[in-house]
């Protein structure tokens, strides 16, 4: 078996078509979509439209479930820009669907946690904002339960793998389009990429263990930039240009 896995696209459609064009270019058919597909103030309708499109499987983010649990009013700056730009047909779609889902048998998918789609799994908050690595324990105990033998989280928009005692890999893939970000849950953070490239990741099983390749992939990266910086949000902006927020 051999996939690919994007998340966080954040209305990133550049970013987005270069990813999809990277993973047709290594002859993979298969993709899942780990969430958290159009909220950003940049392009939502022209991304929908290409995942909306796509073969794949898709789990729902909790910046799409903001899109369509509460009116405009009370959603974020991220959010209610997108949704001003996405009609019913949109966000129909995304009612439908799953929070959690399985991909042929062996991959469990979710969006942040299996619990949760606001909670870090792999990385955790100190209170002066720095951003690790979880404790072991802490991750292991957010897999209860879960059967199979890969499972892939997003939210974090951080490439990064933990193997689990019991020979369990999960992978978050990083981010297809925003390399950096400011959060305040549960402590004032900021999370960078370092470089403004696009990021998907290749899973493979092979001889009964999963492999990762994580995938750097350059696009015009200074148009989003710019969208970002004429819709109002010159730190994203920064982020776009160069992966980091600073």
């Amino acid at each position: 078996m051999r996939f690919a896995a994007i998340a966080d696209v954040h209305g990133n459609y550049l970013a987005l078509e270069a990813v999809l064009a990277d993973i047709r270019a290594q002859g993979i058919a298969g993709i899942v979509n780990l969430g958290d597909m159009a909220s950003g103030p940049l392009d939502a309708p022209r991304t929908m439209n290409l995942l909306i499109a796509l073969d794949a499987v898709h789990v729902l983010g909790n910046h799409d479930r903001y899109l369509i649990d509460r009116p405009p009013e009370k959603m974020g700056a991220w959010d209610r820009p997108a949704h001003a730009q996405l009609d019913k047909r949109h966000l129909d779609w995304l009612r439908g669907l799953p929070k959690t889902a399985v991909f042929r048998d062996q991959v469990f998918l979710c969006h942040a946690t299996p619990e949760n789609d606001e909670v870090y799994w792999l990385e955790t908050v100190l209170p002066d904002g720095t951003v690790r690595m979880a404790e072991l324990d802490a991750i292991e105990a957010r897999a209860q339960g879960i059967t199979q033998s890969l499972i892939l989280c997003a939210h974090t928009h951080i490439a990064r793998a933990a193997r689990l005692r019991d020979g369990r890999l999960i992978v978050n893939p990083g981010s297809v389009g925003s390399p950096g970000y400011r959060d305040t849950h549960p402590f004032p953070h900021v999370v960078e990429a370092g470089t403004p490239d696009a990021r998907y990741a290749i899973l493979e099983l092979a001889d009964d263990a999963w492999r990762v390749t994580f995938r750097h992939v350059p696009y015009d990266h200074e148009a989003m930039a710019a969208l970002a910086r004429q819709n109002g949000q010159p730190e994203l902006a920064n982020a776009l240009s160069t992966g980091w927020i600073r």
